[in-house]
């Protein structure tokens, strides 16, 4: 599991990713409110899911991103830990950008006990609230 994270104080504007096999869910927010805020989210696989990331980073001009990573409740590591992990280090090739891990267990489970439409995008928001929450 990853730890909490060393972010510096320059990073203050953040993208975060629910990563998913078909659909990955997009939000955007900042250390200074410690809010999210959720985004069309992206229903994309492969070089196509990249191409549409790195125009969102263009158009958003984060800092640094964040990816959530899903594990079993116990805490171990499954096959989608694996490509979580994998779709992270992309983004930093591909962005340049620092980019953070976030445990997100229950954060699909949390957006659908919310009644969010758009589960994906939410459950973003919930990756990177919880995220910006570790920063206090």
């Amino acid at each position: 599991m990853p730890a909490s994270p060393q972010v510096p104080a320059r990073c203050q504007r953040f993208l975060a990713f629910d990563y998913g096999l078909k659909r990955t869910g997009v939000a955007s927010g900042n250390r200074l409110t410690g809010t999210a805020t959720p985004q069309a989210t992206i229903k994309a696989e492969g070089d196509a899911r990249l191409v549409q990331i790195v125009a969102r980073i263009q158009e958003w001009q984060p800092d640094a991103l964040v990816v959530g990573v899903p594990y079993h409740p116990d805490g171990a590591a499954h096959e989608n830990t694996a490509r979580a992990l994998k779709f992270a280090r992309q983004l930093r090739g591909r962005s340049g950008l620092p980019v953070f891990e976030v445990d997100e267990r229950y954060s699909t489970t949390e957006a659908h006990a919310l009644g969010a439409k758009d589960a994906d995008a939410a459950s973003a928001c919930i990756i990177l609230e919880q995220f910006l929450r570790s920063l206090s």
